[in-house]
């Protein structure tokens, strides 16, 4: 069952530079589909549990939880939850004239919409909206609020290689050099000792600051983004097991087997053979 929320209210002016206009969260039946087809506004659908397929900019993504895709205004789209273990995912749309601008500071197109929910605002962004609608007297700025947050952290997690600096301060610079290593540098045999070696900064400081930033230690956001890489090989390539290993830092096979059923629940195998055959 779907449950949706509206934003009551109007932006002030006709083109407001990011304005909130839904959000909601469902428990997908079984192959419940959208598309192909076009909307008029940004939508991201948030991945909690389940496994289903995307469509986008002529290239198909097998998503499960922890991940997240975004459907551009005017761009032809389709997805698909699975038959056997549909998604129960939550979303948000948007508009404004600021959107696109903010969105071109990040790696995301239409044809690369995915990206890992990484941290509490992305994981949570649904409550924290639910939550903020229950404001009275300044419902457009809390909802805006949580929305600018959200912005904001999707900078933090997937920036443009040329983007300028989405935060300011010595500290989330800090931050931001570390998010730029290990998305650059996920696909190497690396440690977070190393990162700190790199960037000379002190291992239990940065650990520590990037959890207050993130909201995870570095570790679990490097397992998580080389997991997220895992999958659209699995389903996007023919590469052997060990080859996506070695793609995202593994020399040992094993070890990647071990730590992808970890984070998904089933082995690389099973995942692929899983997807594969997910059809829209």
């Amino acid at each position: 069952m779907a449950i949706f929320h509206y934003n009551a209210e109007q932006p002030f002016r006709d083109s407001p530079d990011l304005h909130l206009m839904f959000w909601g969260r469902e428990q997908c039946a079984p192959g419940h589909s959208f598309g192909p087809g076009v909307r008029d506004h940004y939508k991201i659908h948030f991945v909690h549990k389940g496994a289903g397929k995307v469509l986008a900019g002529g290239h198909s993504y097998a998503l499960t939880a922890g991940q997240a895709f975004l459907t551009y205004p005017k761009i032809v789209s389709a997805y698909a939850a699975d038959e056997s273990d549909p998604w129960n995912y939550s979303w948000i749309a948007f508009s404004g004239e600021r959107a696109k601008h903010l969105l071109s500071r990040t790696t995301l197109s239409p044809e690369n919409p995915v990206f890992p929910m990484v941290g509490e605002v992305m994981n949570g962004v649904y409550d924290r909206l639910t939550e903020a609608a229950q404001t009275t007297g300044a419902l457009d700025l809390e909802l805006t609020a949580v929305l600018y947050e959200f912005m904001a952290a999707l900078l933090r997690t997937v920036p443009a290689a040329a983007a300028a600096p989405a935060l300011h301060g010595r500290k989330n610079q800090h931050v931001e050099k570390c998010l730029h290593f290990l998305q650059s540098h996920y696909c190497e045999n690396i440690t977070i000792e190393m990162m700190s070696e790199i960037l000379q900064l002190d291992r239990k400081y940065v650990s520590a600051l990037f959890k207050q930033v993130v909201g995870m230690p570095p570790r679990q956001y490097l397992l998580g983004f080389r997991m997220a890489k895992a999958c659209e090989l699995l389903t996007r390539t023919d590469c052997t097991i060990g080859e996506i290993a070695r793609s995202i830092g593994y020399e040992d096979a094993l070890l990647f087997s071990r730590m992808f059923k970890k984070v998904q629940g089933c082995s690389p195998k099973s995942y692929r053979e899983r997807h594969v055959n997910l059809t829209l």
